[in-house]
């Protein structure tokens, strides 16, 4: 009997296994994941993933090296999913999961479950919007205590930077936060102020030399004191989207992005710009990553990153109309030139990952009205098709799309000797991907718990078919596997000993 008969037959009764048993709760054997088109950060090929018991990725192997591989006696479970590309998971690395204290707005059941039916098996939770937020060491245990029993896919945590919360820092990196998150403009929430100019020295001194990420909404007020105010406005509605874009120009990020670039040459830390919105940011980091560089800086790029959103990418300020605050975001969406100057610095690999930026509240809080509406956009669950929807109708690949949302932000966070790429050693976060198939967003397909989005009814390009977190299945055909099987990736000892 040949050995590529054996498996085929080994192919076949798995797949009978499958569709019988449901959802898979423990590795129980090695199992061998199959595609025509396996998807690394560098190209694609025809072959296979081994993963052993743990959920760690063993092997990788072209489709002619399979057939000599030899398992000794192992039990080996095959999964083959045809034409479906096979891609590492997505890791997000900017969520606002909320919870706890705000819950109403999104909680770690709901949101974990909505990112495992988007292909994402890591989410980064950001510090606020939760009461308590996550600035003291104190918080942070009280937020991973909600969250290590409700996670379908695996969390870790940012830390925030706020004024006078300088001496839990230290404690909060070894409870295991893989960075911290600050504002140089007004958050919208109390209880997490903005960091001012005259703090920022302090700040950089103590993360100096340290390994985690400062990461920054880089938006300066306008005015003292008056930072969303509409000045100069053509047309006052504030009704009209035009009036909220006409309060936040690009001069807010390019004059909070150059501020931030005076730090860098002084200190060695890495510095990240989160949601970048306009365009013209990526040259003043270029040039501050450049000096970093020639100094002999050895973290990765440098140590000055920045990333944009899905909804940058896939919209324009000219689309959005009147009293559909659904698509307001702070920095907003803006015109359709620097949408396109944005799709060009992807394509020169010039900015440095893609992050959801979910940041959902309840409906009331939306309304009519641009000037007074939350400013936050829902999209966990659809990133990954986002994305692709708009890369390949720009004719970019599918390794194009696992650097920016899967390796990236790996990096970014820290974790790329264990996510965010196919390779040996590496968790086995692994995602079917039909990148031929569409859909449309629907409130019924929606995992995530307001349902208001600006991708309402919007066809998109490419569908996540099944989820696997270290080996084990967590999403298949529209349905969540029923039990959380996600971890915390924090520092156990420091927070529940």
């Amino acid at each position: 009997m040949s050995a590529l008969y054996i498996y085929f037959l080994l192919t076949a009764l798995l797949v009978a296994e499958i569709s019988c048993r449901g959802f898979q709760v423990k590795n129980q054997a090695k199992q061998l994941f199959l595609s025509r088109r396996v998807v690394t950060d560098s190209g694609e090929f025809d072959g296979g993933v081994l993963v052993d018991e743990d959920g760690i990725i063993s092997g990788i192997y072209t489709r002619e090296t399979l057939k000599g591989l030899k398992f000794d006696g192992a039990t080996v479970q095959v999964i083959d999913g045809g034409d479906w590309a096979l891609m590492a998971g997505v890791v997000d690395s900017h969520v606002h999961v909320n919870e706890p204290g705000r819950t109403s707005w999104e909680g770690y059941v709901t949101a974990t479950r909505a990112a495992a039916a988007g292909g994402i098996t890591t989410l980064v939770d950001m510090p606020l919007n939760s009461f308590p937020p996550t600035t003291t060491l104190e918080n942070l245990k009280i937020k991973a205590a909600v969250a290590r029993e409700e996670v379908y896919i695996d969390v870790a945590f940012w830390g925030g930077m706020i004024p006078g919360n300088e001496i839990e820092l230290q404690n909060m990196i070894e409870a295991g936060v893989i960075g911290f998150k600050g504002y140089l403009i007004d958050s919208g929430i109390t209880e997490f102020p903005n960091v001012e100019k005259d703090e920022l020295d302090n700040i950089f001194s103590i993360l100096n030399g340290s390994d985690v990420t400062m990461a920054f909404h880089t938006e300066l007020p306008i005015s003292a004191g008056n930072d969303t105010q509409c000045e100069n406005c053509e047309v006052p509605d504030p009704n009209l989207y035009s009036t909220y874009l006409a309060s936040h120009p690009p001069e807010m990020e390019l004059n909070a992005a150059s501020l931030l670039a005076s730090y860098i040459p002084k200190y060695d830390v890495h510095v990240h710009v989160v949601h970048v919105s306009a365009a013209g940011v990526i040259p003043i980091l270029e040039a501050a990553r450049e000096e970093r560089i020639k100094a002999g800086s050895k973290r990765w790029r440098g140590g000055v990153t920045a990333e944009t959103c899905h909804h940058y990418l896939t919209f324009s300020s000219e689309q959005i109309p009147p009293g559909h605050t659904e698509f307001k975001c702070s920095p907003p969406i803006r015109n359709i030139s620097n949408k396109l100057q944005l799709w060009e610095y992807i394509k020169e690999r010039r900015i440095d990952l893609i992050a959801s930026d979910h940041s959902p509240s309840v409906a009331t809080m939306k309304g009519p009205n641009f000037m007074s509406a939350w400013g936050g956009i829902a999209s966990v669950q659809f990133g990954l098709s986002l994305f692709w929807t708009e890369a390949k109708a720009r004719g970019l690949s599918l390794s194009t799309v696992s650097h920016y949302l899967s390796a990236g932000p790996a990096h970014l966070c820290g974790l790329q000797n264990r996510k965010g790429t196919i390779q040996p050693g590496l968790d086995a976060d692994l995602v079917f991907f039909d990148p031929e198939a569409s859909f449309v967003v629907t409130p019924e397909i929606i995992f995530y718990k307001n349902k208001l989005s600006p991708y309402m009814y919007r066809v998109l390009t490419g569908k996540v078919m099944k989820t696997y977190v270290r080996g084990q299945l967590v999403y298949t055909d529209g349905a969540v596997y029923e039990k959380p099987q996600g971890q915390l990736l924090i520092n156990d000892k420091v927070l529940f000993n």
